[in-house]
């Protein structure tokens, strides 16, 4: 079974057993999640859009806090001696999908 997710504003394909990064979401290792907006669901060759799907998504967390690559944004105007630089970190986490019901 497959199943076409929304989590936090983004869409995941996704299937039993896949584990996935996902934009951070509350709780802790070990706890286990529901995601009830599903957008497209296929099951034995058959499609399901819109409306008319009636999937959860079950995951499990497996770790709370993971955080980004470090991403640098440098800005410089010349001869003007204006140099500002910001970085940020995006935090993610780690799930693991039990179930498609």
């Amino acid at each position: 079974m497959l199943a076409v997710v929304k989590i936090a504003g983004q869409q995941f394909t996704v299937k039993e057993g896949d584990s996935l990064y996902v934009p951070h979401i509350e709780g802790k290792a070990g706890d286990s999640v529901e995601f009830a907006e599903v957008l497209m669901s296929e099951s034995k060759g058959k499609v399901v859009l819109g409306g008319d799907v009636k999937v959860t998504v079950k995951a499990e967390i497996i770790s709370d806090l993971v955080k980004g690559e470090k991403v640098i944004a440098f800005k410089m105007k010349r001869r003007k001696g204006f140099r500002k630089k910001h970085g940020h970190r995006t935090h993610y986490t780690h799930i693991k999908v039990t179930g498609i019901a």
